[in-house]
């Protein structure tokens, strides 16, 4: 596989798995389900509230 084609499909795969944690912490948002997230090398649990607005980005 050639290093550019490498490149792309390592670019795709980046953009999915963003897309994807994007919507599930949007979900979480407007649903008012808390998440579990790794801060201070503790897990913290954010309550919906405190879940931060998904900022647009220019693909959106």
């Amino acid at each position: 596989m050639a290093n550019d084609d490498i490149k792309d499909r390592r670019a795709k795969i980046l953009k999915g798995v963003q897309e994807g944690i994007s919507q599930a912490l949007e979900r979480h948002r407007r649903l008012g389900e808390s998440i579990a997230v790794w801060q201070d090398g503790k897990v913290v649990i954010l309550e919906a509230v405190q879940i931060p607005q998904q900022l647009k980005t220019q693909s959106d």
